[in-house]
């Protein structure tokens, strides 16, 4: 199976600079099965740590009388809506905070509208902050992998409402990643719609050794506190 993308969206980079971005249906027997074998494994090693990391961070969160946690609905494979967890690293009323700050600065509405964030993002807090540049805040997912609707390595899971602005299939095909390709690259430079160039990679390659490549890069994102 060959997908092709639309390239309509001022892909740059080496990789993004063909007329048609394909991906190639991945190869072998990881996908099918091996794949959720390695999510569920991986998981239950890390368990108990994550487990305490995430109590602690709960209660430091919890320090402003509000729910430490946050779910939201984002897409899955098949385009089957679930709700994925995360630490809250953000204000109350984010969603209004939001449209208020957009309404007001240009620049920062021209920079939601192509990469669907914002550097300096007025919502979130103080230890919000360090949560998303170590990634921290995405350690409630394994809970969202041990369900099924995530996997560990796969792309980056989207809100329903950005659907109609991303440019692939291949997303659809396979379950959202708490970390990925895109997560590990250069993912403060992309657009939105240029995601779709890291995850048609992805499924093109996918395999267990691709993956543990992929937790290993994960590792140094965490270290160097770069994440967004």
């Amino acid at each position: 199976m060959t997908i092709q993308i639309r390239t309509d969206y001022g892909l740059t980079g080496p990789s993004m600079q063909a007329d048609t971005v394909r991906a190639s249906k991945p190869k072998g027997v990881y996908r099918l099965g091996f794949k959720r074998l390695f999510d569920i494994c991986f998981v239950l090693m890390i368990s108990v740590p994550s487990v305490l990391v995430v109590a602690l961070l709960a209660l430091v969160i919890a320090r402003d009388g509000h729910n430490p946690f946050y779910k939201q609905d984002r897409v899955g494979r098949n385009g089957r809506v679930f709700k994925m967890w995360k630490l809250r690293t953000m204000v109350q009323n984010a969603d209004t905070a939001l449209a208020d700050h957009l309404e007001a600065n240009v620049a920062a509405r021209i920079e939601w509208d192509r990469h669907q964030k914002l550097a300096f993002d007025p919502r979130i807090t103080p230890i919000g902050r360090f949560l998303r540049a170590t990634s921290i805040d995405e350690l409630p997912q394994f809970f969202n992998v041990l369900k099924g609707d995530m996997s560990i390595v796969g792309p980056r899971p989207m809100m329903t409402n950005q659907q109609s602005l991303y440019p692939g299939i291949a997303y659809y095909e396979m379950r959202p990643g708490i970390t990925g390709l895109w997560q590990t690259s250069e993912r403060n430079l992309t657009s939105f719609s240029e995601r779709a160039v890291f995850d048609n990679a992805y499924f093109g390659d996918m395999s267990f050794w691709t993956d543990l490549r992929v937790v290993c890069r994960t590792v140094l994102v965490v270290v160097r506190a770069n994440g967004q």
